[in-house]
């Protein structure tokens, strides 16, 4: 007989095979509810918000590969800092001061590379960016070491120390450039921020598109050469083909999109003339394929997803938010873990400090405002639990990806800044209790 005809229900209009069905999909493919949810919550967004200006308030289609370009560069520096986010909020403490800490890392680079190396380099020097971004690096992990120590050592709330971090990084931001605003930024710097030229244009995006759907192939077979190899059960063949399909076509996807997005006509004509380009008479289309900031954004993401889930760190992280007592006891040094991984979180806030600061060409103190919230919202939304033990990285990228779309969407509408507000505080409060049911119901 056939599974369908094993599985029918007792009694005819129920629902239990389709529940059945379900269940033996998200069984096979292994797939996070919870990411299904918010793919299907970013779609609802998406549409909603393009239906709306195209029917309704006719300022324009969402759904636009310029708009869908700008999204992921305007989400590349909440994503970045999201991702330490997750080890933080994973291992049941916060970090309110993300926000500051980006904006006293911009200033401190601004300083470096406007005022301090030029004198020494000379400007324009192609060493000066490289020593600038690994200055805003350094600074965010010591800060953050020096916060992580403050919380493990000296046994201080984390929402009392990076409370105060708020407050003293915002304000030494201030001190440090006198409230003046650093621009502009080194010119090779500023590639890091995206636009026309900090992107990699067409060709550059198939060979990353290539090699990603390279990477799901050899990921699944590897995934069912381990399970032959430690005699695990096996996934059914067509779970596997569609995970590598999807991932493939998601892939794809996304490379079409960004090769379809040109260069503004303005900026191709400089463009030739600068190169001694005869621009030909129906136009040249020079795509921007991906921006630098979306591949930084995605190598920190599989950086961090391997730290935390093919490491002995990462297993140290799961178990101190699981139970931090029984941590200890097991021989985990809680805080020495609790250090570093505030250091990480202050790292990854520099590198974000990089992305605003080159994006804008500029380093003000007013930098990374309110950054921490939507950070935080973030790693919420993607399904890291305030109750400790629980989250991804990619759940946390894909939930800075929901915020910006609808931080966007509500720019696009004409909605002012407190509405804005207003929808933020209210989407991540909804977040939180759905993840309090979901874990009541898994129980």
């Amino acid at each position: 007989m056939s599974d369908a005809t094993q599985d029918a229900p007792a009694h005819p209009g129920t629902t239990q095979t389709g529940k059945t069905a379900w269940t033996k999909f998200l069984t096979a493919t292994e797939i996070d509810t919870r990411l299904i949810g918010m793919v299907a919550a970013l779609l609802i967004i998406w549409t909603g918000f393009h239906l709306y200006g195209v029917i309704v308030n006719d300022f324009g289609a969402f759904l636009t590969p310029r708009n869908l370009w700008n999204l992921s560069v305007q989400t590349s520096s909440i994503g970045i800092m999201a991702c330490g986010m997750v080890l933080v909020i994973i291992t049941r403490h916060i970090d309110l001061s993300v926000g500051s800490i980006l904006g006293f890392c911009a200033i401190i680079m601004g300083t470096v590379q406007v005022n301090i190396l030029p004198q020494f380099l000379g400007l324009g020097h192609p060493a000066i960016w490289i020593i600038t971004v690994l200055v805003g690096i350094a600074m965010g992990a010591c800060i953050g070491a020096f916060q992580g120590a403050l919380i493990a050592y000296g046994a201080i709330p984390a929402f009392i120390v990076t409370l105060g971090g708020l407050l003293v990084w915002r304000g030494s931001a201030f001190l440090v450039a006198r409230g003046e605003t650093i621009s502009p930024v080194d010119e090779t710097f500023s590639l890091l921020g995206g636009g026309p030229y900090g992107a990699i244009g067409a060709t550059g995006s198939w060979i990353v598109g290539l090699i990603a759907c390279a990477a799901v192939v050899l990921l699944v077979l590897n995934g069912r050469r381990q399970r032959t190899k430690f005699r695990f059960p096996q996934h059914p063949v067509w779970a596997d083909t569609f995970i590598a399909v999807v991932g493939c076509a998601v892939a794809i996807g996304a490379v079409l999109l960004v090769n379809s997005y040109p260069w503004p006509r303005g900026i191709v004509r400089r463009y030739t003339q600068a190169e001694g380009i005869e621009i030909p008479e129906g136009g040249l289309f020079i795509s921007h394929g991906f921006a630098i900031p979306v591949l930084i954004l995605l190598a920190v993401g599989i950086v961090m997803t391997v730290l935390l889930r093919r490491t002995r760190f990462g297993r140290y992280v799961f178990a101190i938010g699981g139970n931090p007592e029984a941590a200890a006891l097991a021989g985990i040094n809680t805080q020495w873990m609790t250090v570093k991984i505030f250091a990480i979180m202050g790292g990854l806030a520099g590198l974000s400090a990089v992305v605003a600061s080159a994006r804008l060409n500029s380093a003000t103190n007013a930098l990374g405002t309110l950054d921490e919230l939507y950070v935080i919202a973030a790693a919420v939304i993607g399904g890291t639990s305030l109750a400790g033990g629980v989250g991804t990285v990619f759940g946390a990228i894909l939930g800075a990806l929901v915020m910006q779309s609808l931080q966007s969407g509500m720019v696009l509408i004409g909605f002012d800044a407190g509405m804005q507000q207003v929808v933020v505080g209210s989407v991540l409060v909804l977040a939180v209790f759905l993840d309090i049911l979901y874990r009541r119901n898994s129980k």
